[in-house]
């Protein structure tokens, strides 16, 4: 993990309904339906996206386009599996990209993150997402969404990534903070996790900052907000930071907010709890078992 630059213009992270709705027709603009539900939720996010979605748009399934080497969620495929991924769906290098989810704002900036990761720059979040665009009556489609194959050519920003070798680093010499953005109770090992087979409890040294705290009514709250919110966590947003969650997804919300607020965007620990809390060797703070 090296140091990422602060290379993003706050201005350009979120853009308005009525913004996508006079882009929409235009050949450079791809927009994706990044729409992810916690497992308990037990709903379908690929069949809800066939019954309504912004016309144009594309299904992005977070768990189908990963690491399927692995038994960790979703993790981050390599870039030429991406490269071809993308292809696939209509991604072209030079193209912006406008994400979105059903809740408003959850999953949008895992792909957002994702995007970035591998390289594409001009990356936005749909502000409000599809309830926004719902509450206001804009139109809507159902069914595949076909898009022509694009050329696209990953090219990993490492700096955006951090493994649990980096995040055991940065505890021991506070070159980043930690910020685990799981809730508090679960942050505490007060609750058992909703994984089964991972210890409870959090890294020792780590920050806890609920990402719940960052959003409101499915928006991402101002940036004046967001600093208060960091003050009171204890975080210097000035400083670099790794964020981490229960799967690595829920942690790109973080980055998405430090990068709206004019700040250097979180590094993500893609394991996160889901690795760290399964292997016995890392250390694990307030564990309830």
């Amino acid at each position: 993990m090296t140091t990422a630059a602060p290379n993003i213009d706050p201005e350009t992270l979120l853009v308005s309904t009525q913004w996508l709705a006079d882009h929409l027709d235009a050949p450079d603009v791809i927009v994706f339906d990044a729409s992810w539900h916690m497992p308990a939720a037990g709903r379908d996010p690929r069949a809800e996206f066939l019954d309504a979605h912004i016309p144009g748009a594309v299904f992005f399934d977070i768990d189908a386009i990963a690491d399927h080497s692995t038994d960790l969620p979703h993790m981050l495929p390599d870039p030429v599996a991406f490269s071809s991924a993308a292809r696939k769906l209509g991604l072209g290098d030079g193209m912006r990209a406008v994400v979105y989810d059903s809740l408003g704002l959850f999953s949008a900036p895992r792909l957002w993150w994702t995007l970035r990761v591998f390289g594409l720059t001009d990356v936005s979040v749909l502000d409000g997402g599809l309830p926004a665009w719902k509450a206001e009556g804009r139109p809507l489609e159902q069914g595949e969404s076909q898009r022509p194959s694009r050329h696209f050519t990953a090219r990993m920003d490492h700096a955006l990534v951090a493994d649990a070798a980096d995040v055991s680093r940065a505890l021991a010499d506070g070159s980043a903070q930690v910020v685990d953005v799981r809730s508090a109770e679960r942050f505490a090992g007060a609750v058992p996790e909703p994984r089964p087979g991972l210890r409870s409890g959090h890294m020792p040294g780590a920050l806890n900052l609920p990402f719940g705290n960052l959003i409101a009514d499915g928006r991402l709250k101002a940036p004046a907000a967001l600093d208060e919110i960091f003050a009171a966590a204890k975080i210097d947003p000035a400083r670099p930071v790794i964020a981490s969650c229960g799967s690595g997804l829920t942690a790109s919300i973080l980055s998405f907010a430090l990068a709206a607020a004019g700040r250097r965007p979180a590094t993500v620990y893609d394991g996160s709890w889901s690795e760290w809390g399964a292997r016995a060797e890392l250390p694990v703070v307030g564990a309830a078992g």
